[in-house]
């Protein structure tokens, strides 16, 4: 019923004091000075031009609405020289009704901006923040009467599916706009239809659901909406959800279905080398398939509303997702109406997805907060609406390492609690991992805690044979996460674990591994083309997809006469061969070691079951300096 065009083709963008250049959509004017170094990337206004045809409608009976689905971060939107709305936040849907300015042809104008002030967020975060259209621009064709498109850019339906007994009660609330009569039909994934109602408030039962229960098993249904004047069909929506229950308890972490589903993930950035934020559904799908092959099955979205896109990947593959708004680093007291206007935009666009059980009001806001009653008074009133607007899920905040657990109050705000803690990497001891999760639970048994962020910078050209932590090898990052891994089975109680990060991204203030203008935390690389060994690690953990996989194979040259090889594996045993030969076969979980002579250029062979990988490795006379940091006058190293 409803018509889409996409603009996305011949935009003329103009920086200050340049000439216009022809771009196409999705673009953004930091994805290379946003990745440098330096701190030092554009933030200022700039202007987005293109011209379209007026599309075929009746003004008698349809309207044309023009969606934007993300420009970051604020951006006042013209059509045919006249301002048709504002917008503040960079990374969600807004419209506006632009049916009385049409003409046969047409000017569409964008100011973006991206310089810094003191009301939208992100202001201060260790990430960058890209300027421009990186997300879709459409023109929609509805009638007249229609479901409702002006609140907040949702989809004017909310669906919200509770689990009683052997049945499940979906509860299906539309608004309109016009006149007319809401009929509903709930189809299985088979496309068959299981019940029927009608109404703008309308309770539907489903007998015995196919419950959406993670990645064992995501079943989606879709509520199939339909708005009927004079008998007529004006408009449709077809709109996937899952049944599901969940909850987090203090010992049993979090439980699906009323059973026990230990969390382990990862976190994510959406930016690419060389595109910065403007990326497509290809870039997508390629992060989502890294991400199920790690194994992982819950992802913190950080740090700001990402792509509806992934979120639809999400419920699709059945990830639980912490989604979340960027009130970060810093509260800014001219900021509270916009992380208001930010949470109900993620909330009221996100609410009917499955995958998602928490709501995130802010992360590491007390690392450079000096209001911290004004800042308590915007926590507070963030927790108050998430749990107004949505009753089924709580609320979370992610805390600096520094958010003392003796007197902080900022971890008891939210339902749930997350921390940011990089013991083992900022600062000394990963055992400190260990002494500070006892030291917590013991004194805080009722709240709900997960470690929102943890990890290392690897880069796979850095290597040592006794790495140390702050040298940013690879083998480094390799057992720190080792560590990790078995701590987290200490403590079993935690509802989640997040490493910090699936993906290398851009940090623009960062100076360190080498390459400025990044965060080298990613268990695979910014162009994601390198799997480094903590992927392998965590595959290991995690998946159930049989592989093997010989650690350190970048570290070629070595200067020992005997070198100890480290597998990663899912399978019970493995077996390596040097030049052929075999040097013995482990039993065992996840890390199997082997020592293996080197004379010259040695080959060794992995074999697991069926599974097989392979390595080369040299014998050099004394070490290759080009594995070892060159270390960098900067005191950008950590972005703090």
């Amino acid at each position: 019923m409803r018509k889409e065009i996409i603009l996305d083709k011949n935009w003329m963008f103009t920086k200050p004091g340049k000439d216009p250049i022809q771009v196409d959509l999705p673009h953004t004017w930091n994805a290379l000075d946003g990745q440098d170094g330096g701190n030092d990337y554009l933030r200022t206004t700039c202007n987005y031009e293109t011209s379209f045809e007026r599309p075929d409608f009746d003004p008698e009976t349809e309207q044309v609405y023009l969606e934007l689905n993300g420009a970051n971060a604020s951006a006042e939107v013209f059509v045919n020289g006249t301002s048709v709305m504002q917008h503040d936040g960079g990374y969600s849907t807004f419209r506006a009704d632009v049916t009385e300015l049409l003409a046969e042809e047409n000017e569409l104008r964008v100011k973006v901006d991206n310089t810094v002030n003191s009301r939208v967020y992100p202001q201060k975060a260790d990430f960058t923040f890209y300027g421009g259209i990186y997300r879709p621009v459409k023109l929609l064709v509805v009638k007249k009467n229609h479901f409702d498109m002006d609140h907040y850019g949702g989809p004017g339906v909310k669906i919200t599916p509770l689990v009683k007994g052997s049945k499940a009660e979906v509860r299906i609330q539309s608004w309109i706009t016009g006149q007319g009569e809401v009929k509903i039909e709930i189809l299985d994934a088979e496309g068959d239809v299981v019940t029927t109602g009608e109404g703008q408030k309308a309770i539907l039962t489903i007998d015995e659901p196919h419950l959406w229960n993670g990645v064992k098993d995501p079943y989606l249904y879709t509520a199939h909406l339909m708005l009927i004047t004079d008998g007529q069909v004006m408009d449709e929506r077809e709109i996937r959800f899952g049944v599901r229950s969940f909850e987090f308890d203090t010992e049993k972490g979090f439980i699906l279905n009323g059973v026990p589903y230990p969390l382990h993930g990862v976190s994510r950035h959406q930016d690419r080398k060389g595109v910065g934020n403007a990326i497509g559904k290809a870039e997508h799908d390629e992060d989502m398939a890294l991400i199920r092959e790690v194994g992982a099955n819950t992802i913190r979205l950080a740090h700001y509303q990402h792509d509806q896109y992934f979120y639809d990947l999400c419920d699709e593959y059945g990830m639980v997702v912490w989604a979340e708004i960027p009130y970060i680093s810093e509260h800014m007291p001219e900021g509270r109406e916009n992380t208001i206007s930010q949470m109900k935009e993620l909330i009221i666009q996100n609410y009917n997805h499955p995958c998602i059980v928490c709501w995130g009001i802010s992360n590491e806001i007390t690392i450079s907060t000096k209001d911290h009653a004004d800042m308590m008074s915007n926590h507070k009133a963030l927790n108050d609406l998430c749990h107004k607007m949505d009753r089924t899920r709580l609320t979370t905040l992610a805390c600096y390492a520094m958010c003392n657990p003796f007197d902080s109050v900022v971890h008891k705000v939210s339902d749930l609690v997350g921390y940011n803690l990089y013991l083992g990497w900022y600062v000394p001891c990963p055992q400190l991992n260990d002494l500070f999760l006892g030291f917590f639970h013991k004194k805080w048994p009722k709240r709900r805690l997960c470690y929102s962020e943890y990890g290392a910078e690897g880069m796979p050209n850095l290597h040592s044979e006794t790495p140390k932590r702050g040298d940013h090898t690879e083998e480094y990052q390799a057992i720190y996460h080792e560590y990790m891994l078995e701590c987290f089975k200490r403590h079993p109680w935690m509802w989640a674990t997040y490493v910090w990060n699936m993906f290398d991204f851009a940090a623009d203030a960062r100076d360190q591994g080498g390459e400025p203008g990044m965060n080298h935390k990613g268990l695979v690389t910014f162009d994601r083309k390198t799997k480094k060994d903590s992927f392998y690690l965590y595959k290991a953990y995690w998946s159930d997809e049989p592989f093997v996989h010989i650690a350190s194979k970048r570290f070629t040259d070595r200067a020992k006469d005997t070198i100890k090889v480290k597998v990663y594996s899912n399978q019970p045993s493995v077996t390596l061969y040097a030049d052929g030969e075999p040097v013995g076969t482990q039993q065992g979980e996840h890390i199997f070691t082997f020592d293996v002579k080197l004379s010259g250029e040695t080959s060794v062979r992995a074999e697991a079951g069926e599974c097989v990988d392979e390595a080369v490795f040299k014998k050099v006379s004394k070490a290759n300096p080009a594995y070892t940091l060159k270390k960098s006058k900067s005191k950008s190293a950590n972005w703090v």
